[in-house]
């Protein structure tokens, strides 16, 4: 696992069990408590894969000494960022070998890269779920194509039985009843020119507008600190604003002194420090709920 403070921890809230993820701040005075969450995101966007390790890692989180979570599960939720591009369905159905494996390794979910082409992005969302799934399937999707196997490894590490992972292997919201969660990177110029249709495509958790690569794509030698230059608070509005008109939960970092804001504004998942975790348990009125 990693370590408290880790900036590749991603912090969260979780009311529910089901999903396990992504029911985030709730606004102050809000009489409802859910306990603190964390998810991790290991970071393989520029790094080649590496199946052997990645075995470990999930088994590894299974002997935590503070026992299932609190909302049941029996870990912490762990997305792999793959080393797969969304620009061309060409792309995913070459490395789809790769969403498979990793999701083969117990993890809960998937956030691809640079998410340019809503026809990737529905090859995506196909290629990790299994064929006999009938939501979305007439409605934006093609039939699932994630084959018999992955569930007999995938299934202890969710401390469940492989009939039951088969069912809730599923990207939520799409399927209420899915524990599964795909993200996407809204991170360039051309990503940012298809959002709207991009983020319409059933079966996405949630998205980020990858402030790194953004700037890169806008020309600048860095990821840029507020007050951003006009043209890139432009690009965060409008992926923020896609997320919203299609119910999909917004990423946003930033320090502790903005998470309040962030919060406020409706942002729902925060890639940050602990302190920055911290800080927005804080605004919601849950500082004394430990995490996980």
């Amino acid at each position: 696992g990693l370590p408290d403070g880790d900036p590749r921890a991603h912090h969260l809230e979780e009311p529910s069990r089901v999903p396990a993820v992504f029911r985030l701040p709730l606004p102050p005075g809000t009489a409802r408590t859910p306990p603190v969450a964390r998810y991790a995101v290991p970071h393989a966007g520029v790094l080649p894969p590496d199946g052997a390790r990645a075995r470990g890692r999930p088994n590894g989180r299974r002997g935590r000494s503070t026992g299932r979570s609190h909302s049941g599960h029996r870990t912490p939720p762990v997305i792999v960022e793959a080393p797969v591009d969304g620009g061309s369905p060409e792309s995913i159905h070459y490395n789809a070998w790769q969403f498979r494996q990793i999701l083969a390794r117990g993890v809960h979910g998937i956030l691809l890269c640079q998410a340019e082409n809503p026809a990737a992005v529905k090859a995506f969302v196909e290629a990790c779920r299994y064929p006999f799934h009938p939501l979305g399937v007439g409605a934006g999707l093609d039939h699932g194509e994630r084959g018999n196997g992955g569930q007999a490894s995938a299934a202890p590490i969710w401390g469940v039985s492989n009939e039951e992972y088969l069912e809730i292997a599923e990207p939520w919201p799409l399927n209420p009843h899915g524990e599964m969660i795909l993200g996407l990177k809204i991170e360039n110029k051309r990503a940012l020119n298809t959002v709207e249709a991009t983020l319409k495509v059933p079966g996405i958790s949630f998205a980020e507008w990858g402030p790194g690569d953004m700037a890169l794509s806008h020309g600048y030698h860095s990821a840029q600190q507020p007050p951003r230059p006009p043209e890139l608070e432009a690009a965060r509005t409008r992926v923020r604003d896609a997320c919203f008109a299609n119910g999909i939960k917004f990423l946003d970092g930033g320090p502790p002194e903005t998470v309040a804001a962030r919060i406020d504004e409706g942002v729902m998942i925060a890639g940050s420090l602990e302190a920055t975790a911290e800080a927005g348990r804080a605004h919601t009125n849950r500082s004394g709920v430990m995490p996980i």
